[in-house]
């Protein structure tokens, strides 16, 4: 399987927005916009913000990861590619919650 891994470690390769993304298929942007708008509590999600590259690429990016991710602003500010280039990684409250529920995103930081 393809690893394309994000900032925090999650595997974009895996997210059904850089899937429609890659496959330019309307159907799965349309399913997750509807998905994401109940999961993440936010009815302004619409099947046109469906657009990712995945998190390190260029290009488009869904409208959260792009502008409000703190975790990716951060990787940024700091120069660094992943939160695994951090040496405060371990202590990191900004990155926790992710690595608390998604065991694999830190494997996935600590295989690159």
């Amino acid at each position: 399987m393809e690893k394309l891994i994000s900032c925090c470690g999650l595997n974009c390769a895996t997210c059904d927005a850089y899937i429609a993304t890659i496959t330019n298929n309307e159907e799965l942007r349309v399913k997750t916009a509807e998905k994401w708008r109940i999961e993440f509590q936010s009815p302004q999600i619409s099947s046109e913000m469906i657009n990712c590259v995945g998190c390190r690429g260029v290009g488009a990016h869904f409208s959260y990861c792009e502008s409000m991710c703190e975790i990716r602003k951060c990787v940024k500010a700091k120069g660094f590619d992943t939160c695994g280039d951090c040496a405060e990684i371990k202590g990191c409250q900004t990155v926790a919650f992710i690595h608390q529920n998604v065991p694999d995103a830190l494997a996935n930081l600590q295989s690159l």
